[in-house]
């Protein structure tokens, strides 16, 4: 079928979905000063949707090795750890940090959050202790939920704040701690408390392009939005994948695979949410390994599994994989970085009856902005697909400016799921959301049918395996060293994780690469610690305004990489 057959046939479908009446019919609403698009037939907040799983209590909702637990024994679960929190003083708006690996006590938590009215904080399990203490000062969280490594990490911070309760989870008692087993004792009582709309969700730190992550707000409106435009995208796929004029079969209630960890709004906000909305099964894997994903996807049946690309290509690379039944897995999606075509076209092709699928989407926007699926999907290769119907899409250029399409600009997003803003940060939130635009720095163009294909970064950022790492921070870590003089952080490419961090430095005292390394990794997290240092002899090089000219000064060093010679810095420009 060509590729305006295609179109025409996807644009017929997206038609009947958003006509008024239908699933997924679109309105406006006032927020706070902005008229922004959203779904008509919306819930009201994240809790309703979680008291509604209460009518699929005999159904698996968390796999976790040999634990399995239904949706039943959850709400049993997150009313006593809710009534345990109001017992301890939580009110509406108090907010409530989950630090730990993705246990199914992660998600009992986060709903015992919503359930009360207070926010999930989550925290990055890789940070360390400086980090984490960061955000919880940030942060203020009457709880704190976590495991025992993320526990140790925290215990000066928790001597500074007695006032916190710390929660302990899989893991023997310890002073000053109560353990998990105490909380979901607690006698259960179904909460009341009915947020409102624009009340925050979840809060998720974002790497910060100044040296200090910021707590993106999510709103309860925000997340449904995606849920719905996960519901939409689906649909839509699935509606216009004709086969001798019959639909596709009923999609089966969704069994997924959670990769990657449940800080993030990949798969907190694009997966778990909406897969308990439709009442399917979250697997949770300790830790990433590919040969333990294909047994999982066999033994539980999966029939999504959602990671980013690396993990895709290390799965269907796997020598067991031909071995193993992947016949139940309907959607093999790849996200929090860009989806090489090869890759696109081999799952397509070697990884049958699965379809490939991807999407763009941010912490800022609470998740899904844009997504593409099946034929649409493999006659673009490179795009991240159209905009969901609650955002609009603009390009603008360095003045601010929209452009038409096919023009290359910073693409800016507006709608339901553009967070509230970030916490305790009015100046960036400002600089982020304009007019209720959220400037995303990514720099992309729109093809005539509105398709978003991203090509490249406006932020010094590094997107290593899915994960955000700011060269700022990186090189704030760095500088903390007294040897160092001057240093720049981009990233190179790397096979298997996409980009891989890396530092060029100027020095002022001995040391050597190993100590830079070892040094940074005590004040960051392990995947932000430049895997890759030069060490130059020079004044870096920079532009008029005393800038690094850091691409220019990434691309000579990148080619240097294969050769034994480094390039005189004199001559990058």
């Amino acid at each position: 079928m060509s590729v305006d057959e295609t179109d025409r046939r996807i644009d017929a479908v997206w038609t009947e979905l958003i006509a008024p009446g239908a699933a997924y019919e679109v309105t406006t609403v006032e927020v706070r000063g902005q008229t922004l698009r959203t779904f008509v037939q919306a819930p009201r907040s994240m809790t309703e949707i979680w008291m509604a799983t209460s009518a699929f209590a005999q159904r698996s909702y968390l796999v976790f090795g040999d634990e399995r637990i239904t949706y039943g024994e959850a709400h049993e679960a997150v009313a006593s750890v809710a009534s345990w929190m109001a017992q301890h003083g939580v009110v509406p708006g108090d907010r409530i940090a989950i630090a730990m690996r993705n246990y199914p006590e992660w998600m009992l938590a986060y709903w015992a959050c919503l359930s009360v009215g207070a926010t999930a904080v989550g925290m990055n399990a890789w940070w360390v202790s400086e980090e984490l203490a960061f955000a919880l000062d940030d942060a203020a969280p009457k709880i704190v939920v976590c495991d025992a490594e993320r526990h140790d990490r925290l215990v000066d911070w928790s001597r500074r704040n007695p006032g916190t309760a710390i929660v302990l989870v899989r893991a023997n008692a310890r002073p000053a701690t109560t353990p998990w087993s105490e909380v979901a004792a607690c006698t259960a009582i179904i909460p009341t408390h009915d947020p409102d709309p624009d009340d925050d969700a979840c809060i998720f730190y974002t790497s910060g392009t100044t040296g200090t992550p910021k707590g993106a707000r999510l709103t309860h409106r925000g997340c449904i939005n995606t849920v719905l435009g996960i519901g939409f995208v689906t649909d839509l796929t699935r509606r216009s994948a004709l086969a001798d004029g019959e639909l596709m079969a009923e999609a089966p209630v969704p069994i997924a695979l959670v990769t990657t960890p449940l800080f993030h709004v990949t798969a907190n906000n694009s997966l778990a949410h909406p897969v308990t909305a439709a009442g399917g099964t979250l697997v949770l894997m300790h830790r990433w390994d590919a040969g333990e994903a294909l047994r999982l996807i066999e033994t539980e049946r999966v029939t999504v599994m959602s990671g980013v690309p690396t993990m895709t290509r290390e799965l269907l690379a796997h020598p067991d994989a031909p071995r193993r039944d992947l016949s139940s897995i309907v959607t093999l999606s790849g996200g929090g970085a860009p989806v090489p075509p090869d890759l696109v076209a081999r799952v397509a092709e070697d990884a049958a009856p699965m379809q490939p699928s991807t999407g763009f989407g941010m912490t800022e926007t609470c998740g899904l902005v844009s997504g593409i699926s099946g034929d649409a999907y493999l006659r673009r290769p490179t795009s991240c697909g159209r905009p969901i119907p609650t955002f609009e899409v603009e390009i603008h250029d360095d003045d601010g400016r929209a452009v038409p399409p096919g023009t290359v600009g910073e693409l800016c997003v507006k709608g339901a799921g553009v967070i509230k803003g970030y916490l305790n940060r009015a100046d960036a939130t400002a600089e982020t959301i304009v007019n209720g635009w959220l400037h995303t720095g990514d720099i992309a163009y729109v093809d005539p049918q509105g398709y978003i294909f991203i090509v490249d970064r406006k932020k010094d950022m590094v997107l290593r395996g899915g994960e955000n790492v700011y060269c700022a921070e990186v090189e704030a870590a760095l500088y903390r060293h007294p040897a160092v003089a001057e240093a720049c952080v981009f990233g190179v490419p790397d096979e298997r994780l996409g980009e891989a961090v890396a530092a060029a430095v100027l020095l002022q005292g001995a040391v050597s690469i190993d100590e830079l390394q070892a040094h940074a990794a005590s004040l960051i997290a392990a995947f932000k610690v430049p895997r890759h240092v030069w060490i130059v002899d020079a004044p870096l090089p920079r532009n008029a305004s005393g800038k690094f000219l850091r691409r220019d000064l990434r691309d000579a060093l990148t080619e240097a990489m294969t050769s034994s010679t480094l390039p005189t810095l004199e001559n990058i420009t």
